[in-house]
């Protein structure tokens, strides 16, 4: 028997702007962004893991350096996490990686990018070299590149290069939550907020510091069980901190 035709999906239905509402532009960024992450999210296959991480002794780090450092110099917990997401991929190059069909890309390079919240939509700063960098010069790109994107300024060079995202929404309260992969990297880190919870040490209970980060990672490049040691060498790294300066 003739195969019948595939059935032409209908278009989805488009809105319209009513009495009770308005039209409002949308911006070129806030376009390139909807392309970037339909493209993402249809086409890349998404897996998660999430780890919680003892905060107590890294942000008690951050305290000690920034009290050697004037205010204007000072290393931010996300400098921290970037640096530890740097060295961890040192282990784990799968991730610090791209997929381009018959072959994955393995960058010589980690290239740490920080999603920034900006007027309109999302930027993404790349710090370079980030494993090799110090804590103070990641804390100085970091800082120079946010202001500029902030200020609509951003070079070119502060938006290229980057071969893994950090996407880190703690100032805002966020105890956890999923980040789309940044194309045409192989992963990215969300990371919320460090909190007061109630732990048990010991068999007692006691009050600790946690934060919860998740890594989003492309299935094509990687594996669950991959991508949680990647997770466990970051949890490591950043509950023992002193790591993060030699």
């Amino acid at each position: 028997a003739p195969t019948a035709p595939a059935a032409t999906p209908a278009p989805a239905a488009q809105p319209v702007a009513g009495p009770d509402s308005e039209e409002i532009p949308t911006s070129r960024l806030r376009q390139a962004i909807g392309r970037r992450m339909t493209e993402s999210k249809t086409t890349v296959p998404h897996f998660y893991v999430t780890t919680e991480i003892d905060t107590g002794a890294v942000l008690a780090l951050r305290k000690q350096i920034n009290e050697t450092l004037p205010e204007d110099s000072r290393v931010t917990v996300n400098d921290l996490i970037v640096k530890a997401a740097a060295l961890a991929l040192r282990d784990f190059p799968n991730l610090n990686a791209a997929f381009a069909g018959d072959k994955i890309i393995r960058h010589k390079s980690i290239n740490i990018g920080s999603a920034v919240a900006v007027e309109g939509g999302l930027l993404t700063v790349v710090q370079k070299n980030t494993d090799t960098s110090t804590l103070s010069k990641i804390a100085g790109d970091n800082r120079s590149m946010i202001a500029r994107a902030r200020a609509g300024k951003v070079k070119p060079d502060d938006v290229e290069g980057g071969t893994f995202t950090v996407s880190n929404l703690g100032a805002f309260d966020v105890d956890h939550f999923i980040a789309i992969i940044n194309p045409p990297d192989a992963a990215i880190l969300a990371v919320g907020s460090a909190r007061e919870v109630p732990v048990v040490v010991g068999g007692q209970l006691a009050v600790g510091t946690r934060m919860k980060a998740t890594i989003s990672a492309d299935h094509r490049v990687t594996d669950g069980a991959e991508a949680a040691k990647f997770m466990q060498r970051l949890k490591t790294l950043l509950e023992q901190p002193m790591r993060l300066l030699v």
